[in-house]
């Protein structure tokens, strides 16, 4: 395809995949799903496992191999600029007032489901096939444990936003855990990629680089913004100049965490959180979030779903296979975190709403197993497992949150002495 057919291709898909999104997300929200589940349903809907496997041919006209060029990084786009949202909204301050509630259930999220996923990574290489040859069976443990570590924190935001639970105890000590969990789930990744490949530079790179990369944001990035800011605040106005100015240090971040193959999700978190707050933030969400979410966003879910095919699980033994993949997930994870936020001193009501939170995998288990799948380490039988565990412990969150901690939108106290 030449650039003006790939161009032409993408407009269409673009319409596609929006008005597809939009229905789901009309039937999701009768089920008390935020629309974030719904554009994951969508994008498994769109990829082989639904389109592929009753319209083959239109799922082949609606998306060609050779579109994928200009998906993926427009994809990536809309992930990056949604993750600097998140760290625009991320309240360091309750953080810091709850860091030992945040430490302990995300060294909970941590600890339990890597070893129940190293456990069923040693069965799977162990006992069947589904492992390629050249997946070790340490890379194997590795890769399943980190897997099972991984929070949806895109997601998990978007959640807690949906449910109103932004600036609450329960909504940070969940996002603090959770960005915990994931940035160490990245560094397990580093390492499998590093044994994988004979290099162990690569995870020195990406785990000192990522260390480094944290430092500079808010030891020197931040403080002299912060003062930068100052004029800003005076005049209560953002200009075009200083709202390009802010999204270009955004794709700095993106691009480094992305070069030293932490991936570009933690920088632009990162450079989010760094942001100075009042005008400055303020701001930049509002004119970011409506184009990213609404527009970009789901052409990552798109991109995720067509690597999905659940009609390789043809068979009883797979799919119970894929059930025990589900149990470790949800028993690692859910209840892991539920008994840390406990034992921190934390509500049995706060704390079983942030089991439930941390749970959910999402977007995050997507972007670990489509690296998985494109470097070699899963076969695509173990992706379909991991994406359907992904999208239930997902589906799970906002319905049983309802159950055990309230329906609708939660009425939390923010932490006193903060500002909403």
């Amino acid at each position: 395809m030449t650039n003006l057919q790939l161009a032409i291709q993408f407009f269409l898909q673009l319409a596609i995949i929006l008005m597809v999104c939009r229905v789901v997300g009309i039937i999701a929200a009768r089920f008390g799903q935020p629309q974030v589940v719904a554009e994951m349903i969508a994008g498994v809907c769109m990829g082989p496992s639904l389109l592929g496997l009753f319209a083959p041919t239109w799922g082949e006209a609606l998306f060609p191999k050779e579109s994928m060029k200009v998906l993926f990084p427009v994809s990536q786009l809309g992930l990056a600029l949604y993750m600097f949202i998140v760290g625009l909204e991320f309240r360091i301050d309750i953080v810091q007032k709850r860091f030992k509630s945040s430490v302990a259930v995300s060294f909970a999220g941590m600890a339990a489901p890597f070893v129940l996923g190293a456990i069923v990574g040693w069965f799977l290489w162990n006992h069947t096939t589904l492992f390629p040859k050249a997946t070790s069976m340490q890379n194997a443990m590795i890769f399943m444990g980190a897997s099972m570590c991984i929070t949806a924190f895109p997601m998990l935001a978007r959640i807690i936003h949906f449910k109103g639970l932004a600036g609450t105890t329960m909504g940070t000590v969940a996002i603090g855990a959770g960005a915990i969990d994931d940035a160490a789930a990245w560094g397990m990744l580093a390492v499998v990629l590093a044994s994988f490949s004979g290099d162990f530079s690569h995870a020195v790179l990406s785990i000192g680089g990522g260390i480094a990369y944290v430092l500079v944001a808010h030891l020197v990035i931040r403080p002299i913004l912060t003062r930068y800011a100052k004029a800003i605040e005076a005049r209560g106005k953002l200009s075009d100049g200083e709202y390009a100015f802010f999204l270009s240090l955004m794709c700095l971040g993106a691009w480094w965490t992305d070069y030293i193959e932490l991936h570009a999700v933690f920088g632009a978190f990162v450079m989010g959180s760094a942001m100075p707050r009042g005008v400055v933030n303020r701001t930049l969400i509002e004119r970011t979030q409506p184009l990213a979410v609404a527009l970009i966003l789901p052409l990552f879910f798109t991109y995720s779903g067509l690597n999905t095919r659940l009609g390789l699980l043809n068979s009883g033994t797979l799919w119970l296979l894929c059930g025990a993949v589900l149990a470790a997930a949800i028993l690692g994870k859910g209840v892991a975190c539920w008994a840390a936020a406990r034992a921190s001193g934390i509500s049995n009501k706060e704390a079983m709403g942030i089991g439930v939170l941390m749970n959910a995998r999402g977007l995050m288990e997507l972007i670990i197993i489509n690296i998985g799948l494109q470097k070699g380490i899963i076969s695509a039988e173990i992706f379909a497992m991991l994406a359907i565990m992904a999208v239930i412990t997902t589906l799970m969150a906002s319905p049983i949150f309802e159950r055990l901690v309230g329906t609708g939108t939660f009425k939390g106290e923010p932490e006193a002495g903060t500002e909403i």
